[in-house]
């Protein structure tokens, strides 16, 4: 009788051990998946985009989280811009665009992209400076002088320190926050 229990009891144990690993098994897979997803986009996003002769595909960065597409680089006009936007958008798996395009005419292209890589250099030393910034892991980008804060910090007050000290560098028009905040376990 105890032999019959003990081993009823072992198998619920083991069921019950297994259905509680599966669901974190498959979130680890799911987000795996997402990662693998996320790259595909971003891969076909750029083909689709240097295969159209509407848009000068070389010029425009691609970012993908979780099926949104962030478009960014400068381009020669609006058309180009709305182009550029729709042919993310009617890819399969695309789930929504963000058009951060700048239009910047051919002849004035090299002088901003000059301007936007130091003050890209400028934002960077600004946040080295800065005791909460300087071990963050802030990307920095910089288009026509909009300046975008990209990744994931420790917390709000970072992210909003962050800001802060970007709008402080001389040259910044702009600034986009697009920093997450990490989730506490």
């Amino acid at each position: 009788m105890k032999t019959h229990y003990s081993a009823t009891l072992c198998i619920a144990l083991v069921v019950g051990a297994a259905l509680i690993a599966v669901p974190a098994t498959a979130v680890d897979i799911s987000k795996e998946k997402a990662l693998v997803n996320d790259s595909w986009l971003t891969a076909k996003t750029k083909i689709a985009l240097a295969a159209d002769s509407r848009v000068k595909g070389r010029q425009i960065e691609v970012e993908t989280t979780e099926g949104r597409v962030i478009l960014r680089g400068k381009v020669d006009s609006d058309d180009a811009k709305r182009a550029a936007e729709g042919i993310a958008a009617g890819l399969d798996g695309v789930k929504t665009v963000k058009n951060e395009l700048q239009i910047v005419a051919p002849s004035t292209r090299e002088a901003v992209e000059e301007k936007d890589e130091a003050l890209t250099v400028r934002v960077k030393a600004y946040f080295a400076k800065d005791a909460h910034l300087k071990n963050a892991d802030i990307d920095v980008q910089t288009n026509a002088g909009v300046v975008s804060l990209t990744g994931e910090v420790k917390d709000i007050m970072t992210s909003a320190q962050a800001s802060w000290v970007a709008w402080q560098v001389p040259g910044v028009k702009s600034m986009k926050n697009d920093l997450t905040v990490k989730e506490k376990a």
